[in-house]
């Protein structure tokens, strides 16, 4: 999803020469140049005195944020300036690259006009690798031997546990697990290890809601009103449209923050998340905008149960797991036992060591994420969806062809549509404290990419980028 916080101490002081990060140069006779030249430095030192400086001498609004913005940088590693894009002595837009992943962002710094130049704005927003920095596509040998050699250095520096699958027209050629499934007890991942998964549920959700659309029992251009009749706020249930649900523009919000820790282990059902957000207005008018949204696929998922007449468990178990084979797929609440099973890991901000993310657990997944697979069940859905097994072309194209512009590719129904060096590819991601997901469908090539971590992100999502990145294109050998 989205670069989905930040800052840091440096100040140049001499006008007139630039500061340069690898070959790029930042304006220095500017006070946006000047300013984001020393944020970048003190950020990409990784340092909490050079940080907290910083923010004292340019943004002492922003020392609240000190721990966050630690956090941040342990995951990303810091930011590598590529290119200026503009600059005017208030604002400068440029492309960066994570140093912990290939991840890019465009960058947009803005100060204030008057002294001291107070940082006024720091967005940094994930968009796909621009040709220029794409790597070269790799035929399948090096692209088997590169990510060997990529897999090896990650485990070995700590940044990957989990699994890793790379198949070819539904036949895997490359998959391997590394680290541990349990590391009290010394359980190591294998490839049959069960990971939780984040939001990688709601292609199951999806997947549910257009498979009651071709069987004509719903209309994607209905409001949600039309199915859930007692919802709390009427005038949101009549205005939001399943279509809107599905593509995070209907406004609805997120399930995460104060009142979700406060009442975490009483959620234990779709229906206990209405009760505790039911009666929220929209955040923005309906349709006008896209903003990522866990709370709609709680209610696609209501959605489900109250068309199939089943739970929604039952009905992505029968009508999605069962018919693409997936048997080590689902969504168990957290206290029952589920073999094979590896524990998250997360480093919380200002931990120095690992810990499970035992406390940070809903008490179930849900229609929005939360559940539990493998790579190979990842590709065993991937292979079903791309042989018509649980939709028809018509509505697998539906499901998976981007409808709004979400800034690194355009999202579709409960998936990403993207193009990666020149090959398009759709799936979605999950992520969360002790978690990290990716799935990837290159259908023009025939590969699919599933990545699972038991760790932060991006620990999954920096391997899944380094192999699409890389991978043969339509016409490679």
């Amino acid at each position: 999803m989205s670069v989905r916080r930040l800052l840091s101490y440096l100040i140049v002081m001499a006008l007139g020469w630039s500061v340069c990060f690898g070959q790029v140069q930042l304006p220095a006779d500017t006070p946006a140049g000047r300013v984001c030249a020393a944020w970048l430095q003190a950020f990409n030192s990784g340092d909490r005195d050079t940080y907290r400086a910083f923010l004292q001498k340019y943004a002492p609004a922003r020392l609240d944020r000190l721990d966050s913005a630690m956090e941040f940088r342990g995951r990303t590693g810091g930011f590598e300036l590529k290119k200026v894009e503009s600059s005017t002595p208030t604002e400068v837009v440029a492309i960066a690259e994570e140093r912990g992943s290939e991840q890019f962002v465009r960058m947009t710094f803005a100060v204030d006009a008057a002294e001291p130049h107070n940082m006024s704005r720091v967005e940094l927003n994930a968009i796909p690798t621009p040709a220029e920095f794409a790597p070269p596509q790799l035929s399948e040998s090096e692209l088997v031997a590169a990510l060997q050699r990529e897999m090896q250095q990650e485990a070995e520096a700590g940044r990957f546990s989990g699994t890793v699958l790379v198949a070819k027209n539904g036949k895997p050629i490359f998959e391997q697990a590394y680290g541990m499934a349990d590391r009290e007890h010394k359980v190591p991942n294998t490839p049959t290890t069960r990971f939780r998964i984040g939001s990688m549920n709601k292609m199951f959700t999806a997947v549910a809601v257009l498979q009651l659309a071709q069987a004509g029992k719903l209309k994607l251009d209905d409001a949600f009103g039309k199915y859930l009749t007692d919802y709390p706020n009427q005038e949101l249930a009549s205005k939001v449209t399943l279509h809107q649900l599905l593509t995070h523009t209907g406004g609805t919000g997120d399930i995460f923050g104060p009142d979700f820790d406060k009442h975490r282990n009483e959620l234990k059902t779709l229906q206990d998340y209405v009760k505790l957000y039911g009666n929220r207005a929209a955040a923005f008018p309906p349709g006008s905008k896209w903003e990522y949204s866990n709370y709609g696929f709680i209610l696609l998922g209501l959605v489900v149960e109250k068309v199939s007449g089943q739970s929604y468990y039952d009905y992505v178990s029968t009508h999605i797991y069962d018919v693409a084979g997936m048997k080590d797929s689902g969504s168990e609440p957290e206290d029952k036992p589920v073999t094979n099973r590896s524990v998250g890991y997360m480093k919380p901000p200002g931990a120095n060591a690992w810990q499970p993310n035992t406390e940070t657990l809903p008490y179930r997944g849900t229609s929005a994420g939360g559940g539990y697979s493998t790579v190979g069940d990842l590709l065993k859905f991937a292979n079903a969806l791309q042989r018509d097994s649980l939709l028809d072309a018509h509505y697998e194209e539906l499901l998976t062809t981007g409808k709004v512009d979400e800034g690194f590719g355009r999202y579709a129904y409960g998936f990403e549509d993207k193009v990666v060096n020149g090959t398009r590819c759709f799936g979605h991601g999950g992520g969360a404290p002790g978690m990290n997901g990716d799935l990837q469908i290159c259908p023009a090539t025939g590969y699919v990419v599933a990545v699972l971590a038991n760790m932060d992100p991006p620990a999954a999502r920096r391997i899944s980028d380094f192999i699409t990145n890389r991978m043969p294109g339509t016409g490679s050998r």
